[in-house]
Order: structure tokens, then sequence, then C-alpha cells
């Protein structure tokens, strides 16, 4: 009776592990496995003697890094690795660290107060595309340098941007007469648009001609085209658009892919224009 009350053992199925049947685990999958977790023993390493060698923060981010595997690694070198080093992040990760960045540009500027700083969180912004606040550091920078050209220039794009025409042009016209030659020809062809909105047709098509004679940048010799078929002379905006089309063709082609929209625009106007 005691006998028939003890239990069984299970009976183990002999195909079980059988490797004929079921095959043997892959030795390839370890191999990736162990040559991952190297390389990222490796990184973390790295991010570990850069956070001891150089982070202000490091007591705080080593521990993070330690503890925190191995999403710690990873939010260091995003979150301080990647801006202390001055890479440009992919653009879709940028908005994930640009609040950050703008923080601290932002208390920089009014702890340290001078115009330098201003004009810098005045950048971040206008990169950011937050147009008024980064108008506002601009003029504040202004208020400390009246004559500070990056200001003037960062304000009057700005202003360009938001119908503010007037003043964009008088502080082009600030900067040219400070440094005629400032940002290679881009203050100039600001101005030049200015005086499209502002000026007549003739005093934008002057100053234009003048402006792609020094600077023969694709975007003002299609605008001065534009203004000599609203002038009905056609043969001058061929001629012009087509020592464009000779200018990109001729560039190399990493210059000459920067201006694709500016040539197929080009191509449509050539092809409207009558051909005698």
């Amino acid at each position: 009776m005691l006998a028939q009350d003890e239990p069984t053992a299970p009976v183990q199925n002999p195909y079980l592990n059988d490797q004929d049947l079921y095959g043997a685990p892959s030795p390839v999958w370890g191999l990736i496995g162990d040559i991952f977790w190297f390389v990222y023993f490796l990184f973390m390493i790295w991010m570990l003697v850069d956070c001891v060698r150089k982070d202000p923060d490091r007591f705080l981010w080593f521990w993070v890094i330690l503890i925190f595997q191995p999403f710690g690694t990873l939010i260091y070198f995003f979150v301080r690795w990647l801006p202390t080093n001055h890479i440009q992040l992919p653009e879709f990760a940028r908005p994930l660290f640009r609040q950050r960045r703008l923080n601290e540009l932002e208390t920089a500027a009014l702890q340290i107060g001078n115009a330098y700083q201003f004009v810098r969180w005045g950048d971040a912004l206008k990169e950011a595309g937050i147009r008024q606040k980064s108008l506002d550091a601009y003029h504040e920078a202004l208020k400390k340098e009246p004559d500070n050209l990056q200001a003037l220039w960062g304000a009057a794009q700005i202003e360009m941007q938001i119908k503010k025409i007037e003043i964009a042009k008088s502080r082009c016209q600030k900067i040219l007469d400070i440094d005629p030659e400032y940002k290679f020809g881009d203050v100039s062809l600001l101005f030049c648009k200015t005086l499209c909105e502002l000026d007549t047709p003739e005093n934008a098509r002057e100053q234009l001609a003048k402006h792609t004679k020094r600077w023969r940048q694709p975007e003002a010799l299609y605008i001065l085209a534009t203004l000599e078929v609203d002038a009905g002379d056609n043969q001058a905006a061929r001629k012009t658009l087509q020592s464009m089309l000779l200018d990109i063709n001729g560039s190399p082609r990493g210059i000459a892919r920067k201006f694709v929209r500016w040539k197929s625009k080009a191509r449509r106007l050539l092809k409207r224009l009558p051909k005698s």
C-alpha cells in the first residue's frame, strides 16, 4: 500500500534534446552577441574616461554611466559628450536637446550680460525658429554694442522675415557702411531684396547689377533676371540666366548641389522667355 502511494518519476522524452531533430544553437548569434558587448564595454570605458577628465559634473555622471546600464552611457553620450565636442546631431534628434542648449545660452546671457552672449542666444533662437525672442536678444546686444555686426545682421534677417523691411534695410546699410565685405555678399543681397520691396524696380535692378559683378550668387542673378523680364529686356534676362547656369555647371559637384533649386527655376524662366 505504501509503495503504491510513492510518486513516480516523470518519463522524459528521449527526443526532447535531440539536435538532429531540433537543430543545434547557431554559434554565429553567440559570436555576434559577444562582439556587441565587447564594443559596448569599450564605448562605456571611453565615456567614463571622458567624464572623469572633462565633465564639470563628473561625480554625478560617473555614477549615472556606471549604474544605469546601458542607458546611462547613451544618455551621457548624447546629452554631454556631443554638445561639448560641438558635433552636429542629425536633424531628427536636434529638437530633443535644443531646449537644454537654449536654456544654457539664456542663463549665460542674463548672468554675464555682454553683447557676445546675447548674440549667441539670439543665433540659437533664430535657428530654432523662435523669431521674436531671437530679435529681442539681438536688441539687447545692440543696446550694449550698437555697432555689433553680428547683432545687426541677425536682427536684419529676422526683421526681413517678419516684414519690418524698412528697419532691415537700415540695418543692412549700416553693416555695409562699416564692412562692405561682411558675410561675403549675403548682407548686400539682403539689402537688394529690401530695395525690391521698397524702392523702384529701376533702382533695385541697378543695385543688383552692381552686386552681381562682385558676388555671383545664383539667387541674386535670378532676381536680377526677373527684374529684367519685368522691364521688358528679355535679351538681358536670357544672358543673365545663361551665365548663371554656366557658373553652376562649372562649379564643383558639392557646391552645385546646393543650387539645384535656382538652377531649376532659371531653366523654367528661360523656357518662358520669347525665342527672339
